[in-house]
C-alpha cells in the first residue's frame, strides 16, 4: 500500500489510479478494523487523527479532484466522509524521500510525466498534509542500500 503524501498533480495515472484503489482499501479498513491490513504502517498518520475516515475521506477526495481534472471517472460517492478538523503532518525528509521514490517509478514507466517533474525540488505536499520538519518516517520500508543515505533537499 501506498499513500503518497505529495500532490497528485505529480502522478501519472498509474500513481493516481493506484493511490485511489489503496485508498479506498485503506478507507475499508478504517471503517472496520481489524481485518488483514489494520496494522499497515501507512495507516497509523490517519489512525492518529480525531476521525481516522474523515481524514481518509479528505486524503481521497483530493486524488478525485485530480482524476476529475483530468477527464478521469472516479466515483466520488464511494468515499464515506470527509470533513476532518484537522489536517496530517509529513516529515519533509519523508516527503524528499517519497518524491525520489516516485521519480525514480515515472522515469521508468512514464517518461513523459518524469521530464515535466523531475527538476522541480521539492514537491507540494498532497492538500490533506501539512510539512514539518523531520526524517524519514519510521513506519517507512526504506530499502537496506538506501537506508543509512541522506536525501539531498
Amino acid at each position: 500500500m501506498r499513500l503518497w503524501s505529495m500532490h497528485p498533480r505529480y502522478f501519472d495515472r498509474q500513481a493516481l489510479t493506484a493511490c485511489w484503489r489503496e485508498g479506498l482499501l485503506a478507507q475499508s479498513v478504517l471503517t472496520k478494523p481489524g481485518g488483514g491490513y489494520s496494522h499497515h504502517p501507512q495507516l497509523r498518520r490517519f489512525q492518529h487523527t480525531e476521525n481516522s475516515r474523515a481524514a481518509m475521506g479528505d486524503y481521497l477526495s483530493a486524488i478525485v479532484d485530480e482524476a476529475d481534472a483530468r477527464g478521469y471517472r472516479f466515483s466520488r460517492d464511494k468515499i464515506r466522509v470527509t470533513g476532518s478538523r484537522e489536517q496530517l503532518h509529513v516529515n519533509d525528509g519523508q516527503l524528499a524521500y517519497e518524491w525520489q521514490h516516485l521519480l525514480a517509478k515515472l522515469q521508468r514507466r512514464s517518461p513523459d510525466t518524469w521530464k515535466r517533474w523531475h527538476e522541480l525540488h521539492r514537491p507540494d505536499p498532497h492538500p490533506a498534509f501539512i510539512v514539518v520538519g523531520g526524517p524519514i518516517a519510521e513506519w517507512e520500508k526504506v530499502p537496506s542500500h538506501s537506508a543509512g543515505q541522506q536525501i539531498d533537499e
